[in-house]
């Protein structure tokens, strides 16, 4: 899978999600540190990269209509989070993705558990 993470998870992120086989580029790989959510939002539509981010704005699939994009998977963390907490989110996302694709889909993922947004009116991903 070709993955874009956001500023907010480093490079342990990226080498947690190459380890497992992924194509991984960091937001701040591009230099795109602080560049605005639309911004990072068409690279990675340009780039057929699913983003990977904690950053609850891309959740909303009003403003983010996933089916345009090559996935979006918002990690929520409870409040007061560690390191372990964002690893053990990024672990539950590497599994999910070993069993389906998040292309088109909107994927909030908590530590051993994705909920999935997909409107029942959405176009079928490509």
């Amino acid at each position: 899978m070709r993955i874009k993470l956001d500023e907010n998870l480093g490079m342990r992120g990226a080498h947690l999600f190459r380890a497992a086989g992924h194509d991984v580029v960091t937001i701040a790989d591009q230099g795109l540190c602080a560049a605005a959510d639309r911004q990072i939002a068409a690279v990675c539509q340009s780039e057929h990269r699913c983003l990977v981010t904690l950053d609850l704005d891309f959740g909303n699939p009003l403003r983010f209509k996933p089916w345009n994009y090559s996935g979006i998977a918002v990690l929520r963390l409870p409040p007061k989070a560690t390191d372990a907490d964002v690893w053990q989110a990024c672990a539950t996302l590497i599994a999910g993705l070993k069993d389906e694709s998040v292309v088109g889909k909107l994927w909030i993922v908590q530590r051993g558990r994705i909920r999935e947004f997909r409107p029942e009116d959405a176009p079928e991903p490509e």
